[in-house]
């Protein structure tokens, strides 16, 4: 799709919502008349907070991988956009790159409206991408893919830049004073948990190390921090890359009889309580419910107002930012509601 005229946008995203906000108050409590309401109403396509347009069917397709919790905060973020925009969400996931190419040409069949998706391995998703650019049918990118989004042209992306996050928790670990750090990666070839420990590998003064996991069997999990430990018993710090592995690593510190502590990217409930208790000492928070949220309103703003968050141009970022003690009981309070 050709972009040459719009215009580029600020990357922040807050005045783009506030607007749409102030738009359904405008039309639920401001109008003067029921006449001037139902006139607001019209041109703006909300009524009480609720979209009033024609129904869209958007799908949502992740790489998900079975028992992540992380996706189930995405998933409730984009279903809050999906209920406010008159939209049915169809969601899908797979953490097979080949089968999520498959998930997205179910869904161009489908002919839906629009698409979401995110690009875990991008070389695997660009014929597809195509497809859908070629059915006229947008697309817009989530959570991985920062560095690849507009080579494969999508409309925009909602995430955080991996190789930035990596940088910010390595600096970190400076100042906790960690010396030998393992970097544990749940996924081999998923290009945005690579640039998370290279990232860290970057700013980090200390020695880094990698380890490799199967993500999707958490016993093995558990068993292979816990022999790594064993194995250097002068590792100071385990940094995971995903809430639940965190938790899985609590249990290997404990397993191996290691002093080393516990730091990661990404957050949910269990994970916040953790923090508190003092089991896992930060995370970083990329605000996954704000990343589903954004990728499905923008689909909704694309087709009935022709707005680009970015301008078509720049990431709307939705972190790193870092959480710790000092801050972890505000944010706990909405990771109990399965918004953070």
């Amino acid at each position: 799709m050709d972009r040459t005229f719009h215009p580029r946008r600020s990357r922040r995203v807050v005045p783009l919502v506030a607007l749409a906000a102030a738009s359904a108050l405008l039309v639920a409590g401001c109008s003067s008349s029921s006449g001037g309401k139902k006139a607001e109403e019209k041109n703006s396509g909300v009524a009480a907070g609720k979209a009033t347009t024609p129904r869209m069917t958007v799908a949502l397709v992740t790489h998900q991988a079975p028992g992540d919790t992380f996706w189930d905060i995405v998933r409730k973020g984009a279903e809050a956009a999906a209920a406010k925009d008159n939209i049915k969400l169809v969601y899908s996931s797979d953490p097979n790159a080949g089968t999520q190419a498959n998930l997205v040409q179910n869904a161009i069949d489908q002919k839906v409206d629009g698409i979401a998706i995110t690009l875990a391995k991008p070389d695997a998703m660009k014929d597809v991408v195509g497809k859908a650019t070629q059915a006229g049918i947008p697309v817009v990118g989530l959570n991985s893919g920062v560095s690849d989004w507009k080579k494969l042209g999508l409309l925009e992306f909602f995430g955080q830049d991996e190789s930035v996050a990596g940088e910010a928790f390595g600096k970190k670990l400076n100042e906790v004073g960690a010396k030998n750090a393992v970097c544990v990666i749940q996924e081999q070839g998923n290009i945005g948990l690579t640039q998370r420990c290279d990232g860290v590998k970057k700013t980090f003064g200390g020695k880094t190390q990698i380890l490799y996991v199967n993500g999707t069997d958490m016993p093995s999990v558990k068993s292979t921090i816990t022999a790594k430990l064993k194995q250097d018993s002068s590792i100071d710090y385990v940094a995971t890359l995903g809430a639940p592995y965190a938790l899985t690593a609590v249990q290997s510190v404990g397993d191996a009889g290691s002093k080393a502590k516990v730091a990661t990217f990404d957050l949910n409930k269990d994970l916040t309580n953790a923090i508190q208790k003092g089991d896992i000492q930060f995370a970083v928070d990329q605000q996954p419910y704000l990343q589903g949220y954004l990728a499905i309103d923008s689909l909704w703003l694309e087709k009935n107002n022709g707005n680009y968050s970015g301008g078509g141009e720049q990431p709307v970022l939705t972190g790193p930012a870092f959480v710790d003690k000092s801050n972890v009981d505000t944010v706990a309070a909405f990771a109990a509601k399965g918004t953070r």
